[in-house]
């Protein structure tokens, strides 16, 4: 029996909204796990190499054994690249700013995509997308405040995390429509955890039992999230669901007040909030001029 269409969007609803709360717990664990010593490097490991593993199944699923490789390995391998420096500069900048003042800086994400797009795809940006871009930038310096505050290492992080997603999603784009979304994100994280595994040797270090468990409930919350997202994506429109993601700062807001006692100030919460307007508009503005959205969930 098929669902009706407005039973079916409030399921894709639900299940987007579920996967924000979800995710914030990612990064509140590798927040700690810095905390506690343990290498961004090595941190970023675990969330690659296991999520290789967790997604896995669905790979052999959706391609079987013969299409585990990738038919543009070096594309692929671009990619994982940049969300190692995306996942990396993310991980590092937790380490000088609370969970939600990173989010909110990495939130730029969307504007430049939307600044790249006429150099990388040839797409064409019209002056009320533009326009938007411009007032989120405002908004990101509201957040960051140059001159009236000091600056923070974590908002260079932040801002380098963003622009690394920003231009994988770019590349994301390029192949969209190659394979499903759920190989792609295995493809990723397949080949991330091969580079991974070579880089880790110059900084790993022992670990304990407790981190060990730690390191694979971060890569479970993020592939367990990400396959929320999928789902929800095959119940509703991608422009519905995408403005939703920003609901992700609510959790986000939530564990670091929780857990390490950050909340933050008015001043980035005006920001923020200049910010999800300016990236809701452009998504509005791309389902008018039909421009297929970005299907690939992989985030830091």
């Amino acid at each position: 029996m098929t669902r009706p269409a407005s039973s079916r969007t409030l399921i894709g609803i639900g299940l987007m909204l579920t996967a924000m709360a979800v995710l914030p717990f990612l990064d509140a664990i590798a927040k700690y796990l810095g905390q506690q010593g343990v290498p961004v490097l090595q941190i970023v490991w675990g969330r690659l190499f296991f999520g290789a593993f967790l997604t896995l199944p669905f790979a052999l699923k959706l391609a079987g054994p013969r299409g585990l490789v990738p038919n543009m390995p070096l594309i692929h391998a671009v990619r994982a690249a940049l969300m190692i420096a995306a996942t990396a500069f993310f991980f590092m900048g937790l380490h000088y700013l609370p969970i939600a003042d990173t989010l909110a800086i990495f939130f730029v994400q969307p504007l430049i995509v939307t600044l790249l797009s006429p150099f990388v795809l040839g797409e064409t940006v019209g002056v009320r997308r533009w326009a938007a871009v411009t007032v989120g930038f405002i908004g990101t310096l509201i957040i960051i405040r140059p001159g009236f505050q000091e600056l923070n290492p974590g908002v260079f992080l932040a801002l380098a995390s963003g622009a690394s997603l920003a231009i994988y999603l770019l590349l994301t784009r390029r192949i969209s429509g190659s394979a499903p979304a759920m190989l792609t994100t295995f493809y990723t994280s397949l080949t991330g955890a091969i580079i991974m595994c070579v880089l880790v040797l110059f900084v790993w270090q022992p670990l304990t039992p407790v981190q060990w468990l730690l390191l694979v409930l971060l890569s479970a919350i993020a592939n367990g999230g990400h396959y929320l997202i999928i789902r929800a994506y095959d119940h509703a429109e991608a422009s519905l669901l995408a403005p939703l993601a920003y609901s992700e700062m609510i959790m986000a807001t939530i564990l670091g007040w929780y857990i390490f006692g950050d909340f933050p100030d008015l001043w980035t919460l005006v920001g923020v909030g200049i910010l999800i307007a300016c990236a809701i508009y452009i998504s509005w503005r791309e389902r008018v001029r039909h421009v297929e959205p970005i299907r690939d969930f992989e985030q830091p």
